[in-house]
């Protein structure tokens, strides 16, 4: 997160930051993130919330049941998603970001 912070500051690129780990995310927002990125990407499965489910909550994960297990825990959410003219973005690699805004 403060990477992609510190990297849109030092670009002079305002942003607002919405800490949904505190403030919480409404579904609306995560299906639609799912339905542009794919459940599969919004998801973080390197993750330590991810990792220490057991078994049985993982066994043919579905996007339904992802998206619930997110709800359920926003740590599971891949962070950060950048949003910028209706375009998302998961994650923060330096390169990425200056070809998404170029």
């Amino acid at each position: 997160m403060r990477k992609a912070q510190d990297w849109l500051s030092e670009q002079n690129i305002a942003f607002d930051f919405h800490d949904y780990k505190k403030v919480g995310l409404d579904r609306a927002k995560l299906e639609n993130w799912c339905e542009k990125l794919g459940w599969e990407t919004v998801i973080n499965r390197a993750g330590q919330t991810f990792r220490k489910l057991d078994d049985v909550q993982k066994q043919d994960l579905t996007e339904t049941k992802a998206i619930e297990l997110m709800l359920g825990n926003l740590s599971m959410i891949k962070r950060p998603i950048l949003e910028n003219d209706g375009k998302l973005l998961a994650g923060f690699k330096p390169e990425i970001y200056a070809e998404f805004f170029a």
